[in-house]
């Protein structure tokens, strides 16, 4: 990757963590999720909607406290998340944890990962990759639960995931 490159990416990871989009309530929320990397102490709450009609992701909003890495995630996956479906979801969560497992290695495709190519660089220091992980750990976790809960269901089941279950 190039230096230039670099620069860019670095800047993007600023640019979100300073501007954090989708920082906020979500109000009328139908899952919600709360991760905390234990090694850092960076602690992210993430919250979905779908609209019932389309079952596309309508409402997309996080609130944290961390290092500029897991806030610009967040705020890079809020700008990724609305609009998708729950399965377009996950597939977009496999291609950033694959990307972020890849310690730098390879490419990552920008067509599909949009601004979280930026993460890329983050992916070469392990202990930095729980704090780019946090916020699509805990919306994987509330897309599991709007999975398995019949529509209008998901308060009452909310806190039945187990945080510890969602692979990073």
């Amino acid at each position: 990757m190039s230096a230039s490159l670099d620069s860019l990416y670095q800047q993007v990871i600023l640019d979100h963590a300073k501007r954090r989009h989708g920082d906020g309530e979500l109000p009328g929320a139908q899952a919600e999720h709360f991760e905390r990397n234990p090694t850092c102490g960076d602690e992210i709450t993430v919250r979905l909607s779908v609209d019932e009609a389309t079952g596309r992701i309508d409402g997309f909003a996080w609130q944290g406290a961390g290092c500029s890495i897991s806030m610009a995630s967040a705020s890079v996956l809020s700008e990724l998340a609305p609009g998708r479906t729950l399965p377009e979801l996950r597939l977009l969560i496999d291609e950033y944890r694959a990307m972020m497992r890849s310690r730098g290695a390879g490419e990552p495709d920008d067509e599909v990962l949009g601004d979280a190519v930026a993460f890329h660089g983050v992916s070469k220091f392990v202990m930095r990759v729980k704090c780019g992980m946090l916020a699509w750990v805990a919306a994987e976790a509330c897309a599991t639960e709007l999975a398995v809960v019949p529509t209008g269901r998901a308060e009452e089941a909310r806190g039945t995931i187990d945080p510890g279950s969602a692979p990073v």
